[in-house]
């Protein structure tokens, strides 16, 4: 199986072309925030600084830096609640990875806006 047939990343079950791959490396935009939740978590794995920039509200976004990104292995996705909406919605979601320091796991309800017909990661919500 080669690497565009191969599962995505995410956890979908589907192949990498069929899921985020269409979005990271095919040029196609999510139609909902938790499908640019999954694709930003692929993005991640994959160290794709130009997607999670892309799919970053430019308010809120950092510098990223590609050594840092490149030393944290992500290891799987669960997205536990989706709350969509017109214009927000939001994401949440547990991601773990591992560091040099043992397995890790991210918990955050975040934040996504719709900002020209497309769907941004904003921040976590409090």
């Amino acid at each position: 199986m080669s690497d565009t047939e191969s599962a995505c990343p995410c956890g979908s079950g589907a192949a990498f072309n069929a899921c985020c791959g269409r979005y990271i490396k095919l040029g196609a935009y999510p139609q909902r925030a938790d499908l640019l939740m999954r694709s930003r978590y692929t993005a991640y794995t994959l160290n794709d600084i130009a997607y999670l920039t892309k799919t970053w509200d430019s308010a809120t976004c950092p510098p990223l830096d590609e050594d840092e990104l490149r030393q944290t292995q992500w290891l799987r996705l669960e997205i536990l609640n989706h709350k969509p909406g017109h214009k927000k919605a939001s994401v949440e979601f547990k991601a773990w990875f591992q560091t040099a320091q043992g397995e890790t796991c991210l918990h955050e309800n975040s934040l996504f806006r719709k900002i020209k017909n497309r769907w941004v990661y904003v921040e976590p919500l409090s």
